[in-house]
C-alpha cells in the first residue's frame, strides 16, 4: 500500500472536516467528498475522471452528506498527484467544464490551457525547477554532467526544460538516458551501465520517487564511483532515499515544509472499527500491524486491538515535514473559497443556489 498517497487523501478528508466547522466559509453548507484510487495509472485515473463526471459509487466514501440527486456530476476535484495521470484526467473533466485542482502534478505541459482549460495546481510548473536546477549546477562549476529522466510525461518535459536552460548556461552534458520502472529490466541495466562507465561526476535525475528507487537498487549490485547527485522535487526529500548510501549529499529544490494545526491527531485518531468502514483504511491497518480485521486469512492472526497506531512509524504517521501535503490542504481549500464565491455573499450562502462546475 502507498501510505504516502493514503495520507493524502485523509488530509483532504481532515480539511472538508475542517471547512465545514467553519463560520466565516460557507456558513451553513456541508461539503461532501468521494475519494477514489488512480492508481498513479492512466487506465485508471481514466476511468475515474468518468466516474467523477458520471456520479458512480466511489472506492471510499463514509459520509452521507451528499444527496444522491446532487451526484451526477461533482463540481470539482483535487488531484491526481501525478502529471500524466492527471492529463488524462484533465482531458475528460475540461470538456465538461469541471475544474480539477492537483496538489503535486508539476508537469510544463500542463499549463497549456487550450489542452487543459480546467486544470489548477497548487504546486509550480517545473518550467521553474528545470531553470533552477540549471543555475544551481552553473553555480557549483560543474560543466560536465550527466542525466537520467523518467520515460514520463513528468520526466520529459522536465528533462527536456532543464537540458535547454543547461544549454544556456553553458553546461555540457555527456549523456541523457531515460527509464520507467515498468520496462524491460535490460533497459535498466542499460542505463545502469550507461553511468558506471560515464566520466561525469554529476549527474540530474529528472526522477519519480519509484523510478529513482528502481535505478539505485540496480546500481547498488555494482557501484559506479562517487557521485554528485542532484535531484528533482519528486524524490529529494523522500526520506526512503536514506537507505543508500551513493545519495549522501544530494542536493535539489524542495516544496517548502509548514504546519497543518490539528492534522497529526486527525490522523492518528483511527481506530479498528473505523478502519473496517473503508477497504482503503481496512488495507492500511492489516498491512502496518500485519493482522486481519475479518478473523484469520491467509496465515495472518487475528487483529486484537493492541494494535498502537502511534508507535507506527511510516508515510502515513509522518507529519515532520509536511510538503506535498500542504498542497492538498491549499487544493481544498482553493475550491472551497471559489465555491463560496459563487454561492455566498458576505454573510450567508444560498443554499438552494443552483451552479454549474464551470462556474466554480
Amino acid at each position: 500500500m502507498n501510505f504516502r498517497g493514503l495520507r493524502f487523501a485523509r488530509v483532504m478528508e481532515f480539511t472538508i472536516h475542517e471547512i465545514n466547522n467553519r463560520t466565516d466559509l460557507l456558513p451553513g453548507i456541508t461539503l461532501g467528498y468521494q475519494i477514489h484510487d488512480s492508481c498513479a495509472a492512466v487506465p485508471m485515473a481514466t476511468k475515474v475522471g468518468f466516474q467523477f463526471a458520471n456520479g458512480v459509487d466511489p472506492f471510499f466514501n463514509d459520509t452521507d452528506s451528499c444527496s444522491k440527486s446532487a451526484a451526477a456530476a461533482v463540481p470539482a476535484v483535487v488531484g491526481d498527484s501525478n502529471s500524466t495521470p492527471s492529463m488524462s484526467m484533465a482531458r475528460i473533466l475540461g470538456l465538461l467544464g469541471i475544474p480539477q485542482v492537483s496538489p503535486y502534478a508539476t508537469c510544463a505541459c500542463l499549463s497549456d490551457k487550450r489542452q487543459y482549460p480546467a486544470f489548477f495546481r497548487t504546486v509550480p510548473s517545473d518550467q521553474h525547477q528545470a531553470a533552477a536546477l540549471a543555475k544551481m549546477v552553473k553555480h557549483f562549476g560543474w560543466t560536465w554532467i550527466g542525466a537520467v529522466r523518467s520515460d514520463s510525461d513528468y520526466g520529459n518535459y522536465g528533462m527536456a526544460s532543464f537540458l535547454k536552460a543547461a544549454q544556456e548556461e553553458g553546461i555540457c552534458v555527456e549523456y541523457s538516458e531515460s527509464y520507467y520502472r515498468t520496462q524491460p529490466r535490460s533497459k535498466l541495466e542499460r542505463v545502469a551501465n550507461v553511468i558506471r562507465r560515464s566520466t561525469a561526476r554529476v549527474i540530474v535525475a529528472f526522477l519519480s520517487a519509484g523510478d529513482i528507487k528502481t535505478l539505485l537498487e540496480e546500481l547498488t549490485k555494482q557501484p559506479p564511483p562517487p557521485l554528485q547527485w542532484i535531484g528533482s522535487e519528486a524524490w529529494i526529500t523522500d526520506a526512503d532515499m536514506l537507505r543508500f548510501n551513493m545519495c549522501a549529499g544530494a542536493i535539489g529544490f524542495a516544496v517548502p515544509s509548514s504546519v497543518i494545526p490539528g492534522l497529526r491527531e486527525y490522523l492518528l485518531d483511527l481506530s479498528p472499527a473505523q478502519a473496517l468502514k473503508s477497504p482503503l483504511l481496512t488495507e492500511f491497518w492489516e498491512s502496518s500491524f500485519s493482522c486481519s480485521l475479518k478473523g484469520s486469512s491467509g496465515g495472518a492472526r487475528k487483529c486484537d486491538g493492541s494494535e498502537d497506531i502511534r508507535a507506527l512509524q511510516n508515510p502515513y504517521t509522518d507529519t515532520s515535514q509536511l510538503r506535498e501535503t500542504n498542497m492538498v490542504y491549499k487544493a481544498t481549500y482553493a475550491i472551497a473559497h471559489a465555491i463560496h464565491g459563487v454561492i455566498c455573499n458576505d454573510t450567508q450562502c444560498d443554499k438552494s443556489a443552483k451552479f454549474t462546475p464551470w462556474q466554480v
